[in-house]
């Protein structure tokens, strides 16, 4: 894998403005004429004690790894890949300044330093998926692979969710693998006929993490799981009644519980439940959003929609969520993946990253989080101001 240009240093491209809606301060870390967008929101890349974050973008003609300095805008290029060369997945060492990512069927670390890679695992044959993460103490990988049907059904769920139905309902084998770091054999902990994704480990236990059964949320015999990957023991975690849907689901910044949403009949939901399926708080939520995040329930950002673009706050209070606020106008227009929102608070609740399209090129944006009470609410907003 040829690396000429690892380790080149850009010129920033840093715009730093005041939110027009909010107030609230805004970084632009990227301006170049084709997309950039930020890690999966449950998937958080900051290194460097959190004044950096690794990013893709593309630039002449090719999608490489990034890392960006916060304050400063410094960027460097972490990787060369050559055009045909996609990268996906990507994911941190919550230990070490190492990221891990997809591409060509490995699986491959990228030392953030050095900038030496090395393969940790090649993809089985006959399956796919780019989906990994960490341990909490930072020495496994676990990573899920599923079954290719590519001929038999046609699949583009990165460009409009093409054959999304299709695959869940031909309940592919899907498999969780356990691998090493730093050397060793890797362990096949979990297996079945379902379409498994969202591979998510606890910031905390090193030997606990959650995956999903992917599919239409209202179809799913259960959407959220968790997994002991020293027992291989599976459980169901916020099992859903007829007419219930939850999803989205991520960890928050204490390792033990999980933030997720959805809704009943009532309207929307949302809650945080511990790992073992216990303590689950949940209340009525007020906003639509494609996707959630938080530090943990004190605030809880959303990415609203295309047709109402905002990153939206809320907060739990007294047994009920207060909001939604307005963090910032993001203009988004959610056309792809590449330019899904996807807003990632960081572990102290002080920052949000997203990304978003405003003038045509999705972009890396990192908004300070004022304080909740001075965030204006939606309602006025959008009373006021058309989007």
């Amino acid at each position: 894998m040829p690396r000429t240009n690892a380790g080149r240093r850009w010129k920033p491209e840093l715009i730093v403005s005041k939110d027009t809606v909010s107030g609230a301060t805004v970084r632009q870390l990227t301006n170049y004429m084709a997309h950039s967008h930020h890690f999966y929101f449950t998937y958080p890349c900051w290194y460097d004690n959190g004044r950096k974050i690794v990013i893709h973008s593309d630039r002449e003609n090719r999608t490489n790894l990034y890392g960006v300095d916060i304050e400063t805008g410094e960027m460097t290029q972490l990787t060369d890949w050559n055009p045909d060369l996609e990268p996906g997945g990507l994911c941190k060492n919550p230990v070490r300044d190492e990221v891990y990512f997809s591409s060509k069927g490995t699986l491959t670390a990228l030392d953030l330093n050095t900038l030496e890679s090395r393969v940790l695992f090649e993809r089985p044959e006959g399956y796919v998926g780019n989906s990994a993460d960490a341990t909490a103490d930072g020495k496994f990988l676990c990573a899920g692979f599923k079954q290719d049907l590519s001929d038999k059904i046609m699949m583009d769920l990165g460009h409009g969710y093409i054959g999304f139905n299709e695959y869940w309902a031909a309940m592919p084998h899907s498999m969780i693998w356990k691998i090493p770091i730093d050397g060793g054999d890797a362990q096949l902990v979990h297996e079945e006929n379902y379409w498994m994704g969202h591979f998510n480990c606890s910031p905390n236990l090193p030997n606990i993490m959650t995956f999903c059964h992917e599919g239409p949320w209202n179809k799913v015999d259960n959407r959220i799981w968790g997994l002991d990957t020293q027992t291989g023991e599976a459980w169901k975690i916020r099992p859903t009644a007829p007419g219930e849907v939850v999803g989205h689901e991520y960890w928050m910044s204490d390792g033990e519980h999980i933030g997720y949403h959805g809704g009943n009949a009532q309207g929307g939901i949302f809650g945080s439940i511990r790992y073992d399926d216990t303590d689950r708080v949940e209340a009525p939520f007020n906003g639509h959003c494609w996707h959630f995040h938080s530090h943990m329930l004190d605030l809880v950002v959303g990415d609203g929609n295309a047709q109402q673009p905002y990153l939206l706050a809320w907060r739990f209070r007294d047994g009920q969520f207060e909001g939604p606020k307005v963090l910032a106008w993001h203009r988004g227009s959610f056309h792809t993946q590449k330019q899904h929102v996807h807003p990632c608070v960081n572990s102290r609740g002080t920052q949000v990253v997203y990304t978003a399209d405003p003038h045509g090129y999705a972009q890396v944006f990192v908004v300070d989080v004022p304080e909740f009470e001075a965030l204006p609410d939606r309602s006025e907003v959008t009373r006021n101001k058309e989007v």
